[in-house]
Parts: structure tokens; C-alpha cells; sequence
């Protein structure tokens, strides 16, 4: 049985960067052992928060329960053809070492994933996503630890219920479940997805014949030429998610904005968060310690020694302006503690 640790400060935990602590802390390495701990202890600690990479958390405040650490490793291929192989890891590998170990393979499906920081475990419940690809697109299923019981259960694509950087762990599940494995079908013949963003531009730069590796390559030059390096300022990437208005409130803005990009999709209008909120202003905005980032508006950054609560409230002033000013509702990507 791994040990239970108390008061534990979660400062290492988050690459925002926020000093925070739990009141209790331990880090599972098995089902097994997980299990064990969920039977025998867990009742008597709630709340629970399980814990990847800590790459899309905000913490407001310390955490009055138990934090678990996601450290089931791991890589295995399950089955495979000539045309497809289905891999399965623990949920506490690294994601883009994941996706370096796959491409080193051959096999495509989530090299426009690369460089997205967390654990393989957080992909589903975020259903992560960039440059036109998302993890639904390559998920088989997953195994996760139920909470309560300390049963196994099995989850395919349909019980996950993905939506855009959503499922059914951010909703209905939120804190009922410790996913423990995830498994994903990747392809031995890829089909690379180079229209979005900047990624074709980057491609011929690059040169040769375009593959996985160097899709990879251009989508990881581009992440970084835009997204600050988490080791040197604290953030978590995207803060916000790009909101999907109707055609009539879209064609109404447009009267006003003939530069606002879009993207039309079967649900609406997809509009850039980050067009927005550079609209208003935001962008670069420095408040003392905290502040937006200076090429990328989607990302609130902190300068070192920043409270959690201070950049809330920046979010939430985001939020005000883009309401104001578009009539636009946005949302936050990064979950609040």
C-alpha cells in the first residue's frame, strides 16, 4: 500500500505555478494498489481529486481532501493488423512522450496531439484536441476505478459521451472515477490532416515528403513559436474555449467585424476565442505578477508568485468583457479548485 502523506503542497503539482496544498496526498502506481486504497480508506477522505500532469488546473484555494497522483505506467500493444494497431497505456504516462513512442512506430492518429502537456489519463476527460484532431477520433476505450466500490469498469467511445473538450468525466462522472488505462487505435497507414493552422506552411519550410514525424515536427515549432513553456511561465495553455454561436448572431457580427474569422460546422459557428478576447483588449495585459499572454490571448499567465483567486478574477473580467462587447457567452477549458 502506497503511503498517505498530509498537508502535501501541490506548488510542483501545477504548471500554473500556484502554491496550494491538500490536506491528504498519495500517488497510485497499480489498479491494484488503488483498489486496495479505495476499499479500505477512501471513505473517510473526501473529496477527491485525481491528478495527471496538473496541466489544466487552477487552484483558487488549498484543497480540503485527498489528491490522488496518477502514476500507473505502462505501454502495451493490444492487437494489431496490417492496417491498424491498438495500443494501451497506464493513464500516468507522459501524453507527448506517448506520442513520440507512437510516431517512432510509424503509426499516425495523434501527431497533431504532440506536445500537449498532462497525462494520458486527463485526455478523455478533457477529450484534448488541436490543429483539427481530437482524441475522440482515436479513442477504443478506456479502464477506470470507481470510486465508491473500487470496481474496474470498462468505458467505450459511446459511454465516454465526447463533445468539444467535454465528456461525460467533466459532467454526470466528475469525481466518481480514477481512469487507470486508456487504450487507442492508430493506423499503420496514416492519413495526415495538414489544413489546419499553419501546419501546411510549416510542412514545406520543413521540406522532404510530408509523414507523421514531421507533421509532429511543424505542429511542435508552431505550439512553441505561440504557447509559453509552462517550466519558465506559469500557465495552462488554452484558458478558454472557442465558442459556437448561430448563423443569424454570427452574420449580425459580421456587419460590425468583416475581419472576424469562423469556422461553420453542423452545429453553428465556431468563432476564436483568442480573436475575441484580443478584441476587447486583453491581449498582453499585465496586472503586477499575472497577467494575458503577449502572443497568445487564449492564455493567462503567471509572472511568479500569483494567487490563484487574482487570476480567476482576470478570467472573469474576460468573460464580462467578451459578453459585453460580442453578446458572447465564452466558457472556461481549465477546471477550477
Amino acid at each position: 500500500m502506497p503511503r498517505l502523506q498530509e498537508n502535501v503542497s501541490l506548488l510542483p503539482y501545477n504548471t500554473f505555478g500556484i502554491e496550494a496544498s491538500t490536506r491528504w496526498w498519495m500517488e497510485v502506481t497499480s489498479e491494484a494498489e488503488a483498489v486496495e486504497f479505495v476499499v479500505d480508506n477512501l471513505h473517510a477522505r473526501r473529496p477527491v481529486l485525481p491528478l495527471g500532469g496538473g496541466s489544466n488546473l487552477l487552484f483558487t484555494r488549498d484543497f480540503e481532501g485527498l489528491v490522488l497522483k496518477m502514476g500507473i505506467m505502462g505501454r502495451e500493444i493490444v492487437s494489431e493488423d496490417a492496417h491498424e494497431v491498438i495500443v494501451k497505456a497506464g493513464a500516468g504516462e507522459n501524453w507527448h512522450e506517448l506520442v513520440r513512442w507512437t510516431i517512432g512506430h510509424g503509426w499516425g492518429g495523434i501527431e497533431n496531439l504532440s506536445l500537449i502537456p498532462g497525462t494520458l489519463g486527463a485526455a478523455p476527460i478533457q477529450n484534448i484536441g488541436a490543429y483539427g484532431i481530437e482524441l475522440k477520433d482515436v479513442f477504443h476505450s478506456l479502464e477506470a476505478i470507481h470510486l465508491e466500490t473500487g470496481q474496474i469498469h470498462h468505458f467505450g467511445a459511446a459511454d465516454c459521451r465526447f463533445g468539444y473538450r467535454d465528456s461525460v468525466f467533466k459532467r454526470e462522472l466528475k469525481g466518481k472515477y480514477l481512469i487507470s488505462q486508456v487504450s487507442l487505435r492508430l493506423s499503420k497507414q496514416p492519413v495526415l490532416h495538414t489544413d489546419y493552422g499553419d501546419i501546411r506552411q510549416e510542412l514545406e519550410r520543413l521540406g522532404g515528403v510530408p509523414d507523421v514525424k514531421k507533421v509532429s515536427e511543424a505542429v511542435c515549432t508552431i505550439r512553441r513559436s505561440k504557447l509559453p513553456d509552462p517550466r519558465e511561465v506559469g500557465n495552462a495553455g488554452s484558458f478558454f474555449k472557442n465558442p459556437v454561436i448561430s448563423q443569424a448572431h454570427f452574420d449580425e457580427l459580421k456587419g460590425q467585424y468583416p475581419d472576424m474569422p469562423a469556422f461553420v460546422q453542423a452545429d453553428g459557428v465556431k468563432v476564436p476565442a483568442a480573436w475575441l478576447i484580443q478584441t476587447c483588449g486583453w491581449k498582453g495585459r499585465r496586472m503586477g505578477n499575472y497577467g494575458v499572454h503577449d502572443r497568445q490571448a487564449l492564455v493567462l499567465v503567471n509572472y511568479g508568485g500569483a494567487q490563484g483567486a487574482d487570476i480567476y478574477e482576470l478570467s472573469s473580467q474576460i468573460l464580462a468583457s467578451v459578453q459585453q462587447q460580442f453578446g458572447i457567452a465564452l466558457e472556461r477549458e481549465v477546471n477550477i479548485i
